[in-house]
């Protein structure tokens, strides 16, 4: 098995099992027996568990992000866009495999103890609001509504993820329509509200 294969059925073996189950709960042995790579080989590819999650991490995100910014550009509306995220997170909610934000489990579980993976984290946040950024400033919004519908999103997903509901991203939705409007008040009449 050449290197690039047995490396991607090492990250398809860690995302099932480390989004799945876990990250602690799941060892480098486990993550041998389901992809098939022996445990040297492993450890070639990645010498430290810690890098293992950190990779996981780096293709879901490129992966997710992908899907997201597809699902969003099928819209021909600005303002649409940003309320098609909470669409497209709903549907991603409703997935049977669905545990709640990768990135926000791995913080949860290893991001006071590993730095590597907390900027992982961390990476993948900053995208995502830079990404919502822009579909704000697209849509002609001021650029403080940013943060308040990103927080609906954070909101939504830790909550969808306890709670084993899609429901949350439909109240996140309603929430985000509200500000909108507010949004569009204070560009339109060059006012601001605190």
């Amino acid at each position: 098995m050449d290197t690039a294969v047995a490396r991607e059925r090492a990250l398809d073996a860690a995302e099932r099992l480390f989004y799945g189950r876990g990250v602690q709960s799941v060892g480098m042995d486990d993550v041998r027996g389901a992809s098939g790579v022996s445990l040297k080989r492993l450890y070639q590819l990645f010498p430290a568990k810690e890098q293992l999650v950190e990779a996981y991490l780096e293709r879901r995100d490129v992966r997710w992000r992908g899907r997201l910014a597809a699902y969003v550009a099928a819209r021909q509306e600005p303002r649409e866009r940003i309320l098609a995220v909470f669409d497209w997170l709903a549907e991603w909610f409703g997935e049977a495999d669905f545990r709640g934000c990768a990135w926000i489990n791995a913080y949860g579980e290893l991001g006071a103890v590993s730095g590597r993976v907390a900027e992982q984290v961390r990476a993948h946040k900053r995208a995502f609001r830079d990404y919502v950024g822009g579909l704000v400033a697209d849509a002609g919004l001021p650029a403080a509504l940013t943060g308040p519908l990103c927080l609906l999103a954070e909101g939504a997903m830790v909550t969808a993820g306890i709670t084993g509901s899609a429901e949350p991203a439909a109240q996140a939705r309603a929430g985000a329509r509200l500000l909108l409007a507010s949004g569009v008040t204070s560009a339109g009449d060059g006012s601001s509200r605190d």
